[in-house]
């Protein structure tokens, strides 16, 4: 299928890049979530957890990651196009 907005079909769902529905499922989730009150609770839990289970859990992630992003190791001094 085309990327071309004018070409999709009538009545399709796809939103392209940035899905508006979910983001807005999502923020909803989290607002949800802290106004639960179970933030603290999983800080907790986050804090007591093993560290080497911690890391095992974040290389699996990353290893089924389709690339890291760019952000994660970004020089914050640096400006993002600079010229050479």
């Amino acid at each position: 299928m085309s990327s071309d907005p004018k070409k999709q079909r009538p009545g399709s769902k796809n939103q392209g890049e940035g899905d508006r529905e979910s983001a807005e499922r999502y923020n909803e989730a989290t607002r949800e979530f802290v106004e639960s009150g179970k933030v603290e609770e999983a800080s907790e839990r986050a804090a007591g957890q093993d560290p080497q289970e911690a890391e095992n859990s974040e290389r699996a992630g990353r290893e089924r990651a389709k690339e890291e992003d760019p952000a994660v190791h970004r020089e914050y001094d640096k400006p993002e196009n600079a010229e050479k």
